[in-house]
């Protein structure tokens, strides 16, 4: 069954409705952007995130030392890598990881062989800051042989257009921010809707 990351979550109650929906990630954006949490704020929000949900941060060209402050105090399962970050900078952090791609191509797809991260997320490029930009790149890049289990797929998802992205794509996880937004603050409705949509492809 495809898994559902609703990111970038700021306010309680939206970590709430996530995790009552039925969400199986919960992002916290520790990058510049407008959804960005302190460590201490996500700590607090994480609180309300039970065991079995993953907590997720996303991080653009971090230090190695904030990684590793934000992993334990927060606490968090995964690092996601949204920058310019080398494979070997990865390693050698060494800590749980999800590699973010930004598709202009066929050839960044190409990118999953060769980062060795737990996950690979594709996403279309940013254009205010390093990450997303909201809209739908060409699900049709990733019609080619690729490990399917380790596939995220974020970019302009929303309850509408989700359930053909998992049956295009057929990704481990499907991830959205701005898909439930109203003017650029989570509402619960669209949290709802969309985790529901994801429910019911599935079933």
């Amino acid at each position: 069954m495809t898994k559902v990351k609703i990111c970038g979550l700021m306010e309680p109650r939206h970590v709430q409705a996530a995790v009552e929906a039925g969400a199986d990630a919960v992002g916290f954006v520790f990058a510049p952007s407008r959804r960005r949490v302190a460590i201490a704020q996500a700590k607090e929000l994480a609180r309300l995130v039970p065991d079995h949900v993953m907590k997720i941060g996303v991080f653009v060209n971090a230090e190695r030392e904030e990684l590793k402050r934000a992993f334990r105090e927060v606490p968090l399962d995964y690092i996601q890598y949204h920058g310019g970050e080398s494979l070997k900078f990865i390693e050698k952090v060494g800590l749980p990881s999800i590699k973010v791609v930004s598709v202009h191509g066929s050839e960044d797809v190409k990118e999953v062989h060769r980062f060795r991260t737990e996950f690979v997320l594709f996403d279309t490029p940013g254009i205010e800051f390093s990450g997303g930009s909201g809209k739908v790149f060409d699900w049709d890049l990733l019609n080619q042989d690729l490990p399917r289990e380790r596939i995220i797929l974020a970019g302009g998802l929303n309850a509408q257009n989700v359930k053909e992205a998992i049956r295009q794509v057929r990704p481990f996880m499907v991830d959205v921010s701005s898909g439930v937004e109203i003017e650029y603050r989570k509402d619960e409705t669209l949290i709802r809707e969309f985790i529901r949509a994801v429910k019911e492809e599935e079933s």
